[in-house]
């Protein structure tokens, strides 16, 4: 038995105290107050030496120790889940902390911050031109930090940064557009020195002074690649920890991996049966032209926009203006990558997912959030699982009842989503490399590429862990807490209420927002006793 509820059975919580709960001694306010301590601690930059490492440790387990002596049993239960939103934080920042340790393990977390600077615009002036040079002058710093604090790095990690340092990762995810990409962070500053060479010539030196010390970075890596074998994934027992105390999620690994491959199995016979029932219809053509994609995002648009209102989905503030578009149009001389395969054909997977009401619109929804706790908290369940659950759930309120071939995109997207979930188990539990991952989603996932396949795994890999999963088991969760609101209410459940007050509760642990908006609690009961992260 999986022990995973296919529908709610929960009870309503007992009276009384969950055990574990804390019975100390501090108010709500005093909650409040500790985490913006808390925030502004994490926001300040600190050097990534170990002594510095040890000093930010013992800071943490400071404010851990007061957070421990609060009067949790005696306040609300929304103050409740606010606590254990707190908790999931901390949580998250003794796991990075301890474990991730991108600085001593991921030579990528200085190569990522050498490349930002070449994106400048020229010519600077002025105070600008002060900054640039300074930023320039960190790159150079970063090399030498880097080649001090890097100690037990990954192999993967390695390999990945050797290559996105000499290598375009083909896909460009937020740089400028070039016709050519350049060959990876070094790359990148040779085109800022082609710029600079005509446009603010006495800038030539200071760059070629910061793309020498990036070379010798690089070549630093390489030398050194042979002993760099340590394994990328954080293990089985400390990935599950990760699952309950961070993510605050109602599934082990185990589970995850099975309900994943369960979705995989589900998408590919939905879209089958679909690609069945409109066999005898046009297939979509990819956008001819920037100006013809441009007139297909605006009608997707207006379209989403007009059915989310005249059919009571949720409600669109007034604050809600243009979100523009998630896909960039990219003429590219290998043709269109996964996205825009999908995107140039029809923008409405992605525009329900990225832009309304997914994740363009959730942003700024949560930018008036002015709540002293949730307006700061963003679980990435919470926001994926979201945007994923928009996709098929618009789906079957109606919206594609006119454009039968959207939907098969739709269930591709739902393929992708589905086929990250034990991939990104099996990375974190050093069962798969990046590579094994690419090989494994190639065959089952449609029109996927390579660069798009390495580019994934590579983020998910890289990122704290289980953020891969979060797309399709958010959903899961999402559709989960539909249909206890549905039970709850019966005749009386509205959907455009239900959405409303999702929004509401803030960018939460799902999880945290279910216990809250039904009041079942046994996806929560057992996260208040806290286990140490295990050795």
């Amino acid at each position: 038995m999986l022990g995973i509820a296919l529908f709610s059975t929960a009870s309503l919580a007992a009276d009384g105290a969950a055990p574990g709960m804390p019975s100390g001694r501090g108010s709500y306010d005093h909650l409040i107050a500790l985490f913006d301590e808390f925030e502004q601690w994490r926001h300040a930059d600190f050097a990534h030496d170990a002594a510095a490492v040890a000093a930010r440790q013992a800071e943490l387990a400071s404010f851990q120790k007061r957070l421990a002596d609060m009067a949790v049993v005696r306040w609300t239960l929304a103050q409740q889940v606010d606590y254990l939103a707190v908790r999931s934080r901390f949580d998250q920042a003794e796991f990075r902390l301890r474990v991730s340790r991108p600085w001593s393990r991921d030579p990528g977390f200085y190569s990522d911050q050498m490349l930002s600077v070449t994106f400048t615009d020229l010519p600077v002036s002025g105070r600008e031109t002060a900054q640039f040079l300074k930023a320039l002058a960190t790159v150079s710093e970063l090399s030498e930090q880097a080649r001090a604090n890097l100690s037990g790095v990954a192999a993967d990690y390695a390999d990945l940064a050797i290559r996105n340092l000499s290598h375009a990762d083909g896909v460009g995810h937020g740089f400028p557009y070039r016709s050519t990409p350049p060959s990876g962070v070094i790359g990148w500053y040779d085109d800022l020195l082609e710029r600079a060479r005509s446009q603010q010539p006495e800038l030539v030196d200071a760059i070629e002074d910061t793309k020498r010390s990036v070379v010798a970075f690089r070549d630093w890596l390489v030398e050194h690649r042979p002993s760099m074998t340590a394994p990328a994934g954080v293990g089985k027992d400390r990935f599950d920890w990760y699952l309950k105390h961070v993510k605050l999620m109602p599934y082990d690994s185990d589970q995850i991996v099975t309900l994943g491959l369960r979705e995989l199995d589900r998408l590919w016979s939905v879209q089958a049966l679909e690609q069945h029932r409109n066999r005898d219809l046009p297939a979509l053509g990819l956008s001819a032209s920037a100006e013809e994609y441009e007139a297909r995002i605006a009608a997707t648009d207006r379209k989403i926009r007009d059915f989310l209102v005249a059919e009571d989905i949720i409600t669109i503030p007034d604050y809600i203006g243009d979100l523009d578009t998630n896909v960039p149009w990219i003429v590219r001389p290998e043709g269109p990558n996964f996205w825009e395969q999908v995107q140039y054909r029809d923008p409405t997977p992605d525009h329900l997912h990225a832009v309304i009401p997914g994740h363009r619109f959730d942003g700024v929804v949560e930018e008036h959030n002015n709540h002293p706790i949730r307006g700061l908290i963003t679980s990435d369940g919470r926001a994926e699982g979201w945007a994923v659950y928009l996709e098929e759930a618009m789906l079957n309120a109606g919206l594609l009842d006119d454009q039968p071939r959207v939907r098969e995109l739709i269930y591709l997207f739902g393929i992708f989503r589905a086929a990250r979930v034990p991939a990104d188990v099996w990375l974190q539990q050093n069962e798969m490399t990046v590579q094994k991952v690419v090989d494994w989603w190639l065959p089952r996932v449609p029109w996927l590429d390579e660069q798009v396949a390495r580019v994934d795994a590579e983020i998910y890999l890289r990122r704290l862990p289980g953020y891969g999963l979060g797309y399709t088991i958010g959903m899961l969760q999402m559709q989960r807490l539909l249909a206890d609101r549905k039970w709850q209410l019966r005749d009386d459940f509205d959907l455009k209420e239900f959405h409303d007050a999702f929004m509401a509760a803030g960018r939460l642990p799902i999880s945290l927002i279910r216990w809250e908006m039904t009041g079942f609690d046994d996806e929560v009961r057992d996260l208040w006793p806290r286990q140490p992260i295990p050795e």
